[in-house]
């Protein structure tokens, strides 16, 4: 009886709708992988399976006690951090990038790694600081946790997990409250990084990018093509799309970085708008979820902690979409 009621209780801790949102995506993106290369689904089940693991170990640990240690905390964050120097020594670049560590035949990418670092560094930083977070002092080590790995990062060059962890940062400094002039001198020191950033740390590609993405019909064959494709493949998607295994633009090679970049783009032509809805619907539950849990944490560092996880959704939601749409640059992103 004991045994049983425990593992009542743990599975009681779970917030299963968020894990069926999560989960439904899940499919979603399994199925539009397996349409798209049978290979890379075989990988990224793998990798869902280690994250269910994951997830059911977790139901085991007393994250508030966690959240509590010192170690646990900049532990996580410095060693995420560290991690992201080592592609620079021991991987070769892929199309100018170094972020990739390689395990036992399988790619990692540290970045991510270093999100779940500074989301935990940050909502501990703040949770203690609430009351004084508006202050100089604070706003500026904040800055710093988020400076170290977005900067690294930024000389991979991954300018999509850099604006996550830059996002993240900036999210939190919205919540907590920051007064206008602070966060216009904010603001200008992001600009003088951008302008620093864009003459000295940016590939010429990464430069066509951006500048494909201000002048569409700068160069309509080039590096405008992956996202004129991507628009004719939800364009001719139709209510219900094409059908599983049978969107021309994936299937006849048009849209490149299908299972990446425009992911989204090949979903939406096999499903259609209908597909393209329940993906987006399913999304914001996902996001919802998150933020009730953080309502109903009894501790600021709890919530915090939920803030940045839905900070880091948001953002991935916001460029994965935007870019297969054309609102916002192609600047890749996991």
């Amino acid at each position: 009886m004991r045994g049983s009621r425990s593992g009542i209780s743990i599975l009681g801790r779970f917030d299963w709708v968020l894990l069926g949102a999560a989960a439904l995506l899940g499919v979603m993106g399994m199925v539009t992988l397996t349409s798209i290369d049978a290979g890379i689904a075989v990988r990224q089940a793998v990798f869902w399976g280690i994250a269910l693991v994951i997830i059911l170990a977790g139901g085991f640990v007393s994250w508030e006690w966690l959240f509590t240690q010192r170690w646990f905390r900049h532990g996580l964050y410095w060693l995420s951090t560290a991690l992201l120097v080592v592609p620079f020594f021991l991987s070769s670049a892929v199309r100018g990038t170094r972020s990739w560590i390689v395990v036992g035949g399988q790619q990692f990418e540290p970045s991510e790694l270093a999100k779940i670092g500074l989301i935990v560094i940050l909502a501990s930083f703040f949770s203690r600081r609430y009351v004084a977070a508006w202050s100089g002092k604070n706003i500026a080590a904040s800055l710093f946790y988020a400076l170290v790995p977005t900067l690294i990062v930024a000389l991979q060059p991954d300018m999509g997990s850099a604006l996550v962890l830059a996002g993240i940062w900036f999210g939190f400094i919205m919540v907590v409250g920051v007064n206008k002039k602070r966060l216009l001198a904010g603001v200008l020191v992001c600009l003088v990084l951008l302008l620093a950033l864009w003459f000295f740390v940016f590939k010429d590609y990464q430069k066509e990018r951006i500048l494909g993405f201000l002048f569409p019909e700068r160069d309509p064959l080039g590096v405008n093509y992956n996202v004129i494709q991507s628009k004719i493949a939800i364009g001719s998607a139709g209510f219900l799309g094409k059908g599983f295994d049978k969107g021309t633009q994936i299937q006849l090679g048009f849209l490149p970085e299908a299972h990446t970049d425009f992911i989204f783009a090949a979903f939406v032509e096999e499903w259609g708008l209908l597909g393209g809805t329940v993906l987006i619907l399913t999304y914001i539950l996902l996001l919802i979820r998150i933020a009730i849990v953080g309502i109903r944490a009894q501790r600021n560092d709890l919530k915090f902690a939920c803030l940045g996880s839905g900070l880091f959704f948001l953002i991935h939601f916001f460029i994965n979409i935007g870019s297969a749409i054309g609102i916002v640059p192609v600047i890749g992103i996991s």
